[in-house]
């Protein structure tokens, strides 16, 4: 009878491991909808590399995409728990983020120091008109001229910075796109960073 009672409860066992993956187990972003358009260009480009002047692009800027392309899925290919963001600016940032499954891609407002929680999904981050912003380290900052959307791919670990000598805002991640408004489905308001600094904090997006 003990024989058949533990016999019930490892089998129970073994059938909650195998439909209900343990909070540690790695995440498999290569079947998400970022891996998919990250792939579906890079073919493009492929098969346009002898042509690029029909896509727009010199023979050095296609290079250029698609290692940009490459990097961005290899973060995907890697990654083992879902993209956050950390804000290292001196300011507050606003941040679009989700919780998958229960909630919207919407802003929310993160304070200098702190990096969203792991159980959510930072999906980039909001950058007022006029902000100085080096979208690649070897670049000089310049001033974006409207309010953008700022996207990262899944499984990224963005650090958003300010450059004290330049006052730039710099990433430790090349980002994957830049948005301004009617151009994403995402809310791009027109606030300044004064208005962002003076928002209330997400305490939802902290451990």
């Amino acid at each position: 009878m003990k024989f058949l009672k533990f016999a019930i409860v490892v089998l129970v066992f073994v059938v909650n491991f195998s439909i209900a993956a343990p909070s540690w187990a790695g995440k498999d972003f290569t079947k998400g909808a970022d891996y998919a358009q990250v792939t579906q260009e890079m073919n493009q480009l492929l098969r346009s590399q002898n042509t690029p002047e029909q896509l727009g692009y010199t023979p050095e800027r296609l290079q250029q995409r698609l290692a940009d392309l490459q990097s961005q899925q290899r973060i995907m290919q890697t990654a083992t728990k879902r993209a956050q963001c950390r804000n290292e600016t001196g300011h507050t940032l606003a941040v679009y983020a989700n919780l998958p499954g229960k909630s919207p891609t919407s802003l929310y407002f993160l304070g200098s120091g702190q990096i969203t929680d792991g159980d959510w999904d930072c999906d980039g981050i909001y950058l007022p008109s006029g902000t100085p912003v080096a979208i690649n380290p070897n670049q000089v900052g310049q001033p974006i001229p409207s309010a953008s959307a700022l996207k990262i791919v899944d499984g990224t670990q963005l650090i958003t910075r300010t450059n004290l000598q330049t006052g730039s805002i710099e990433f430790s991640v090349l980002p994957a796109q830049l948005f301004t408004a009617g151009e994403t489905n995402w809310a791009i308001p027109t606030w300044s960073q004064a208005e962002i600094d003076a928002k209330p904090l997400s305490k939802e997006l902290l451990d």
